[in-house]
C-alpha cells in the first residue's frame, strides 16, 4: 500500500544564476520525514560527534544523529555560501506558496527547522505539530503565538488520555531549554567541517526564539497577546 505523504518544496535562485531545490516529503499524518535516498553518511553525522548532553539516544541504537544524517544534502549545497548572498527564495506547500526576496540564510533557516523537527530527534519532536501549519518567515511573535497554541493543544490530548495536563504553561519554558542546547551543539557539530557561515548563521537564526522562550516566563512572553481575547474574558461562557 502506497503511503501518503505531503510535500514541500524549496526553491533557492541565487544572483549568479544558480538555482537550488529540496523536496520535503513528510508521512501523514505524523509528518515524518521521508528520506527519498541515502546520502553518504559523513564523519560528522556520526551520533558521538558533538552529541547534545540531553540527548537521549544511544550509539547502540543509533549510530549517526537523525538530523545530521537528513541535513547532508542541505549542508553540503550551502557550505560555500555566504550568509549575505540574496536569493529569490519559494516555498510551495499543497495548499499556499510563499516568495520572499532575501538573504540565503532566511531560506537555509526555514529549511533547517522543518528537517530537525521531523527527523525524529526526541528532544525536537516536540516542535512537529507546528509543521502542520509550516509558516517561513515567520517573526517572533508569530512563532510564539504559534508555539503557545500548539503547547495548549498538547494538553488537550494529554488530558483526553488520562495525563495531568499543564493548562498553566509551567514546562512551556523546560521545552525551550532543551531545544536552544540542541541548538547549540547542533552549531559545535556543523563548525566541525568549516562550512562558510549561511549555514552556522541560519542555525543562529533559529536558536533565537528558542533562546528567547527559554529565558523568559511563559506569562512575560504571552501577555501581549492577551488583548486579542477580550472576547473571551468579557464573555462568561
Amino acid at each position: 500500500m502506497n503511503e501518503e505523504v505531503v510535500t514541500i518544496e524549496y526553491e533557492f535562485k541565487l544572483k549568479d544564476g544558480r538555482e537550488k531545490r529540496f523536496s520535503v516529503k513528510l508521512r501523514k499524518p505524523s509528518l515524518q520525514f521521508v528520506p527519498e535516498h541515502t546520502s553518504t553518511i559523513r564523519q560528522w553525522t556520526k551520533l558521538e560527534h558533538h552529541q547534545c548532553p540531553n540527548c537521549p539516544l544511544s550509539p547502540k541504537t543509533h549510530q549517526h544523529c537523525p538530523i545530521a544524517a537528513n541535513l547532508i544534502d542541505i549542508i553540503e549545497s550551502f557550505k560555500d555560501s555566504l550568509s549575505i548572498e540574496e536569493a529569490e527564495i519559494t516555498i510551495r506547500s499543497e495548499s499556499r506558496e510563499y516568495h520572499k526576496r532575501a538573504t540565503v540564510q532566511y531560506g537555509i533557516g526555514s529549511l533547517m527547522g522543518l528537517y530537525m523537527v521531523t527527523s525524529g530527534c526526541p528532544i525536537m519532536d516536540k516542535l512537529r505539530p507546528m509543521v502542520y501549519t509550516h509558516l517561513p518567515f515567520s517573526s517572533l511573535e508569530e512563532t510564539l503565538y504559534r508555539a503557545a497554541s500548539m503547547y495548549l493543544l498538547a494538553q488537550y490530548f494529554r488530558d483526553r488520555e488520562g495525563k495531568t495536563p499543564d493548562w498553566k504553561l509551567e514546562n512551556f519554558t523546560k521545552i525551550y531549554e532543551d531545544i536552544a542546547t540542541v541548538n547549540q551543539h547542533f552549531t559545535k557539530r556543523l563548525l566541525s567541517i568549516n562550512p562558510r557561515d549561511a549555514s552556522l548563521n541560519a542555525l543562529v537564526g533559529l536558536d533565537c526564539f528558542a533562546s528567547a522562550a527559554a529565558f523568559s516566563s511563559a506569562d512575560d512572553n504571552l501577555k501581549e497577546f492577551e488583548p486579542l481575547f477580550q472576547g473571551y474574558l468579557q464573555n462568561p461562557q
